[in-house]
């Protein structure tokens, strides 16, 4: 818990993924058209990882729905810019 702990505390956005999953994908994508720079691990090549997660701030946000229903009620970009994340 404690190495997780660092890992999603280091970086404003934090993305565990995996290749295989196109909703993986498209959270990627939803971040790098808001010209965010995610931190990735891929799951699929940690040992251990299981379910993909984002982190903004050091903040468990959720999966992919979560992360949706942030989007479409126009929660994450404050919440990007909040993490230092996204400028403008």
């Amino acid at each position: 818990m404690e190495k997780l702990q660092k890992m999603v505390s280091e970086k404003p956005v934090v993305i565990f993924s995996k290749n295989s999953c196109c909703m993986s994908h498209t959270i990627k994508t939803l971040f790098y058209d808001f010209g965010v720079n995610p931190t990735i691990y891929e799951l699929d090549e940690i040992g251990r990882g299981k379910v993909p997660a984002v982190f903004i701030g050091g903040q468990l946000v959720g999966g992919a729905n979560q992360v949706m229903s942030l989007h479409l009620n126009r929660s994450l970009i404050p919440m990007l810019k909040r993490a230092g994340a996204l400028w403008v």
